[in-house]
């Protein structure tokens, strides 16, 4: 039975810019709570102001808390937080969509060419990968994710596909995909629901900072059967969608929510070696 998201909370990570930025639209429309971490400079200041302030105007509480989500102790205080202000009542959603990572090759190109440092791959696995696991055993031990909770990791098609400086973030994406699975087998007894949501090519900050995006997006909007890419507001959408039950029988899975794009990529490449 699908049930309303009005009055509920969610905990967005990573919800200045992009996918965590529209879902926390997209929940405040449904009349869910939002609580959004991010981790700006102040050159950001005014566009969070101007997400928290439309957050609002759907007559929702908003509070963003700008601080480093990898840190343990930031970790432990959104804890006490998030307790406090869903009053004990605990996370309808938690949405880890965190994009910080190292974009430089394994190996160097060139006589001058950077390659990956070891404090570099340590920092994008625990960034992006090994932080859902750290979330989610502090929310747990808080009492913070009730039967019914949904947590969502947002992975990419990098995890099993090549672009040259996308290495170290492509490992930490199937990371990311393996902690979903043991997370969901773990916290299947107690109701709570764990997926990970394979976006298409998305135009968000995090895509334009990689050097090869303008012609990857070309070729992706190419070839998915859509003509088009993904947007920020199609993972919201299936956010908010799968949100709206307190059943955690879906769980546990890689879902693509890229129009099919991956699949036709495959199909591209079968052509194209034909």
């Amino acid at each position: 039975m699908l049930m309303s998201l009005d009055k509920t909370w969610g905990l967005v990570l990573g919800a200045s810019s992009g996918i965590g930025r529209a879902c926390a639209l997209a929940m405040a429309q449904q009349g869910m709570n939002v609580i959004g971490v991010h981790f700006d400079t102040a050159a950001m200041r005014d566009s969070v102001a101007g997400l928290e302030e439309e957050l609002l105007s759907y007559g929702v509480q908003a509070h963003f808390h700008n601080v480093n989500a990898a840190r343990k102790a930031v970790r432990q205080e959104m804890a006490d937080t998030v307790a406090e202000v869903t009053e004990g009542a605990g996370l309808k959603i938690l949405l880890h969509s965190l994009a910080f990572g190292t974009l430089v090759r394994y190996l160097p190109a060139g006589e001058d060419g950077a390659q990956l440092s070891q404090r570099q791959l340590e920092m994008t696995m625990d960034v992006m990968a090994h932080s859902l696991v750290y979330w989610t055993q502090d929310l747990v031990a808080a009492g913070l994710l009730p039967p019914g909770a949904k947590v969502y990791a947002m992975t990419s098609a990098g995890a099993v596909q090549h672009l040259p400086s996308y290495g170290a973030v492509s490992a930490a994406k199937s990371a990311l995909e393996s902690h979903v699975r043991q997370l969901a087998c773990e916290l299947a007894p107690r109701g709570v629901a764990v997926n990970a949501l394979r976006a298409g090519v998305t135009l968000t900050p995090a895509l334009r900072r990689i050097p090869e995006h303008a012609e990857f997006s070309r070729d992706s909007a190419r070839n998915n059967p859509h003509h088009r890419l993904t947007t920020p507001e199609d993972v919201a959408e299936a956010v908010v969608l799968l949100s709206r039950t307190d059943s955690s029988w879906i769980t546990g899975n890689t879902i693509g929510v890229d129009g099919a794009e991956l699949l036709a990529a495959a199909g591209s490449w079968a052509r194209d070696e034909s």
